[in-house]
């Protein structure tokens, strides 16, 4: 099969069309939004009025990132059946959000993670480790949408990367500043519709080539690439490591501080139930089609095409859209693709800024005695903060694979957060010092054995061998984190927090007393 000429790397009129159509749609959301947006409550969780549906569409949102759509179809174009991976694993997630998180995380919480995590501990010292978890796991995370971002920027509008990355931000900061969670919440809604559209018209384009059969599609990616596509190593072919970075993905999604944000928006616990059941169904319809999508630019755009416009693979979805639709679909694709991004960007930076606004300065530094305006007026400079911060990290990691640069954010959140999270949930005797012991440890883990692995240490610090060889740190990190948990709270128990955990108990399930 002879590989074809793109058109990308030229501005597209449509594309830009597209995306200036979305942009201005959104930024009305955010003109209304703003208006009811003065409260706390409904800055950080749009007055709890969002409902099930709503709620589970925007987790399906802020979910289908820039990782999704452009990392794992370029994982999977590049190195076959391995790049299943990070579809399975960011999918298998959700049952434990479902069955053990959402509804005492409804019930006990108020705006962040940490509420719930604080709710019978000493406030400051489990707020200032929590938040250092949640923030590094946000920075993480900002990178790979940064990165992707001013990949697709650069070769669909002609804009320098640098000049995309801040184009990004500065977009990204307007959608939090003025409308917080509510118009974060629609922009997610328009984004998540556009983006399942796109990609299931992408993949009906795909088929039709196939007789609309997946085993023909494998069957010609085996001829052109030979049977190593459908076989298990080409991503990782250490298996401990591939074990590690299926925990990360699994355990991270209940520790990913925008995600648990969400179900503060709804009304009560049987919402945030209904939330994670639409958004498990939309998601998983979303990364069967992401799979597809993989092996159709291997087949129909080839390999070397798809590295010679992004070395990571992250150009292998739009690149597909033109072979398959013309440069016309290519400009709607690569809109939604920079839609997404946004989106994604938009809810990170909420999350963030909620965790510095309500978490440190309210509950830290005022120790609970700030106003909500002096609040919500801190949680807008943190946004604006946080945006030149991934203006920042986007533009120093150029060129990194977008999924991959978030499963190391999901490492971090699976071992920072979903320790003491899940500890503080079911166990009556967990105390602030195995808290903070646990979410530092993991934290540490996490980040140290990240920087020494070969995705840091070889490949960014140029050194010749890693000092950890595996490159996904969640199979240290994450028991290490419940063994501090525990050892903490064995060895320094808190009697005051055992009495309360009888209360905790019958607020987490049955909501009395629930906001």
């Amino acid at each position: 099969m002879t590989e074809f000429t793109s058109t990308i790397g030229q501005p597209n009129a449509v594309s830009i069309g597209f995306f200036l159509a979305f942009v201005a749609f959104t930024l009305v959301i955010t003109y209304y939004a703003a208006k009811r947006s003065r409260t706390a409550s409904e800055f950080y969780a749009a007055g709890r009025s969002v409902t099930g549906l709503q709620n589970g569409v925007a987790l399906a949102g802020d979910y289908m990132s820039a990782a999704s759509f452009l990392g794992i179809a370029g994982l999977v174009s590049l190195k076959g059946y391995d790049g299943l991976i990070y579809s399975i694993g960011f999918l298998v997630g959700w049952p434990v959000i479902m069955f053990l998180i959402a509804e005492p995380l409804r019930n006990l919480g108020k705006y962040t993670f940490a509420d719930v995590v604080a709710y019978r501990l000493r406030q400051k010292p489990i707020r200032v480790a929590a938040s250092c978890g949640s923030l590094m796991t946000v920075a993480f995370y900002l990178i790979a949408q940064m990165v992707g971002s001013g990949s697709l920027v650069k070769l669909m509008f002609g804009l320098p990367y640098e000049t995309a990355v801040i184009v990004v931000g500065a977009i990204m900061i307007t959608y939090v500043l003025f409308g917080g969670m509510l118009a974060t919440t629609w922009v997610q809604i328009i984004k998540a519709v556009l983006l399942l559209g796109g990609a299931t018209i992408v993949v009906i384009m795909v088929l039709a080539r196939f007789d609309y059969d997946p085993v023909n599609l494998f069957d010609a990616a085996v001829l052109r690439y030979g049977p190593k596509v459908l076989e298990p190593g080409g991503l990782v072919s250490n298996p401990w490591d591939a074990v590690s970075l299926g925990i990360a993905l699994m355990f991270g999604t209940a520790g990913l501080p925008h995600i648990l944000m969400r179900f503060y928006t709804v009304p009560d616990a049987k919402a945030a139930r209904k939330s994670v059941f639409y958004a498990t169904g939309l998601i998983s319809y979303f990364y069967i089609l992401t799979f597809i999508i993989g092996f159709g630019a291997m087949v129909l755009v080839g390999q070397d095409v798809i590295t010679g416009f992004d070395k990571g693979g992250n150009m292998a979805a739009p690149l597909l859209a033109e072979v398959t639709g013309g440069i016309m679909f290519l400009g709607f694709i690569a809109a939604v693709a920079f839609a997404t991004i946004l989106a994604v960007v938009a809810g990170l930076t909420l999350a963030g800024a909620t965790t510095f606004s309500h978490d440190l300065y309210a509950n830290v530094f005022r120790s609970g005695r700030s106003t909500e305006e002096a609040e919500v007026k801190m949680a807008k400079r943190a946004t604006v903060a946080l945006g030149i911060l991934a203006i920042g990290l986007g533009i120093a990691f150029k060129g990194q694979n977008v999924a991959f640069m978030v499963g190391l954010a999901f490492a971090i959140a699976a071992s920072a957060n979903f320790p003491a999270l899940l500890l503080s949930i079911v166990w009556g005797r967990f105390s602030t010092v195995g808290a903070t012991a646990s979410i530092a440890v993991g934290a540490v883990l996490a980040v140290g054995l990240i920087i020494l692995s070969p995705t840091v240490w070889v490949d960014v610090l140029g050194n010749a061998q890693a000092i950890f060889p595996w490159k996904n740190p969640a199979l240290i990190s994450l028991p290490a984190a419940f063994m501090a948990g525990w050892l903490g709270s064995i060895l320094v128990p808190d009697a005051d927090a055992q009495t309360k955990y009888e209360s905790q108990r019958v607020r987490n399930y049955l909501g009395v007393g629930a906001e």
